[in-house]
């Protein structure tokens, strides 16, 4: 128990200021989200109006959660609890892979079973660790609701679903880890099993059956293949229902079982699916410390790129539906003006959209910078500065590949939305909107590339946890800030809330040459500094 102890104290200490983000920046969306409802859906009769038209079309439930009535506390439960169980699903599968697969590649793990601690002691700590920081997020969400006014047993029951969604892909991430050999490749099945997830409970919702008065959806089969749909069917507010709770809970102990089992079993540093058997010799391409950083990133770009595709779909398809819903709802059209700046619908819709596709690509751009920082605490940086290559060289090579994935993401995102043009019978009316709102994102990102890159010269430890963070201040301040009513300049200080969007009058630059420079003076800064940087591999 002392050895448990010990271990499950250095995590809480690695992890403190990520946790503290993660589980309080989840509170926070569902307070600010409740007061968001309040102010804009005030009346019952706005709120069945907006579920009325859901139900007309139901593919706008593929991106939120199960309609269970207009009362006020289900209604914002339908708006908002993906999210909270997203953001819960995230946290607890990256905690996972980082704590067991990732601690294996770093050495650290061998060090540990070299002691009396055996192999055993740090997975039961990690579950033990996840186990906790999901008790914290629920609590916190629950609290927040409750702040707000609410009913605390339908607050408790919206906290305990999204912790236990969180608790479903804590058990994902331990297996994962136990089947893949490399972190990135742990993380990588980890969320590809939680997008299917989320995919498959939204499609559940959008092909259910509604109820007579249009105000309650019942999911189809699908949703139960979901643990997303489970946390749903717990309809906070409306039937509280816990059963789907217990569900969640008990395949994610069954999982973190099969990881213990999994790892009795295997060699420290073995995997169950084996790595590819890579060619006898290395194409023309890894010559490069640039062709070397485009091979390492090319999964995720290609993963982030799909997602850009999608949001690029749903912006234009989805771009008339919208109008048509804000035509009868006041409320809708004044939030989707604030998100968009005062555009017309469809305009705004596309702006809405396209702010996500600057998220998105801020990830990707934050992801590939910080892969520097994992090859350089994996000591596979130290092998390539061996070679006749400079540490700016070096470091520039991830800046521009992080670059290149922006401008995948964004183009797939324009590919996307000219498709979904296609198919609304030759209107493009929306095109040049379009190109000049992705275009807009791509400054947006780069910022999110330079500032990540000074971080790793400046503190390399905090690249990781820092660079993340800026991510998701960035989009609850430039995505949800104009919904909570947030004052302009809070808003800008989100590089989403200050790219160039297209008004009845022309174009709106904005902040467009602000984030140029930025992007110039960081990218400058920091590889003027690399320069004189010495390698810091202690993680």
């Amino acid at each position: 128990m002392t050895i448990l102890l010990a271990l499950l104290g250095q995590r809480l200490r690695r992890d403190g200021v990520q946790l503290l983000l993660w589980t309080t920046g989840t509170a926070l969306l569902a307070y600010l989200t409740k007061v968001s409802v309040a102010q804009a859906y005030g009346t019952e009769e706005a709120r069945a109006s907006i579920l009325a038209v859901v139900m007309a079309n139901p593919v706008i439930l593929l991106f939120r959660g199960l309609p269970s009535g207009a009362g006020e506390g289900a209604f914002m439960l339908f708006l908002i609890f993906p999210f909270l169980a997203l953001l819960a699903a995230l946290m607890s599968s990256f905690l996972a892979v980082r704590h067991t697969r990732g601690d294996e590649e770093i050495g650290r793990a061998e060090l540990v079973a070299s002691t009396r601690a055996g192999r055993q002691a740090p997975l039961l700590a990690t579950l033990t660790h996840g186990i906790l920081a999901n008790a914290v997020l629920a609590t916190l969400c629950a609290v927040a609701l409750t702040a707000t006014g609410l009913d605390i047993r339908g607050s408790v029951v919206s906290g305990l679903g999204a912790g236990a969604v969180g608790l479903t892909f804590l058990g994902v991430g331990l297996v994962s880890a136990q089947l893949m050999r490399t972190s990135s490749g742990a993380n990588s099945l980890a969320v590809w099993a939680l997008m299917l997830s989320f995919l498959a409970a939204g499609i559940g919702n959008a092909i259910g059956t509604p109820s007579n008065d249009l105000q309650r959806m019942e999911s189809s089969w699908l949703t139960w293949l979901s643990p997303f749909g489970w946390g749903e069917q717990t309809r906070p507010f409306a039937d509280d229902a816990v059963g789907p709770i217990v569900l969640c809970t008990a395949l994610g102990m069954v999982l973190a079982g099969v990881a213990v089992a999994l790892q009795a079993v295997r060699d420290l540093g073995g995997s169950f699916v084996p790595e590819r058997r890579g060619r006898p010799g290395a194409p023309a391409s890894l010559s490069t410390p640039l062709g070397l950083v485009a091979r390492l990133a090319r999964p995720s770009i290609i993963g982030w790129g799909f997602g850009g595709l999608v949001t690029g779909i749903l912006a234009t398809t989805l771009s008339g539906v919208i109008r048509d819903i804000g035509v009868d709802n006041p409320a809708l059209e004044q939030i989707i003006r604030a998100i968009s700046g005062g555009t017309d619908m469809e305009q705004g819709t596309v702006v809405a959209f396209f702010t996500m596709l600057g998220i998105l690509a801020a990830c990707c751009a934050v992801q590939t910078v910080c892969r520097a920082r994992q090859e350089e605490t994996h000591g596979t940086a130290e092998l390539v500065l061996s070679t006749p290559v400079d540490r700016v060289r070096w470091l520039a090579g991830f800046v521009v590949v992080a670059f290149v994935g922006v401008l995948v993401v964004i183009a797939a995102a324009l590919v996307g939305a000219a498709a979904g043009l296609a198919s609304r019978e030759g209107d493009w009316a929306l095109l040049g909107d379009v190109v000049i709102t992705g275009a807009g994102q791509i400054a947006a990102a780069s910022v999110f590339i330079v500032v990540t890159a000074v971080i790793f010269v400046v503190a390399p430890r905090l690249t990781i946890p820092l660079g993340w963070a800026l991510v998701l201040v960035s989009m609850m301040l430039g995505l949800f800030g104009p919904l909570f009513g947030f004052p302009d300049w809070v808003v800008e200080l989100s590089p989403m809330g200050v790219t160039p969007t297209v008004t009845s009058d022309g174009i709106d630059v904005k902040g467009l040459w602000w984030l140029i420079a930025a992007v110039a003076a960081g990218g400058a800064l920091a590889l003027g500094l690399m320069r004189r940087r010495d390698l810091a591999p202690a993680g």
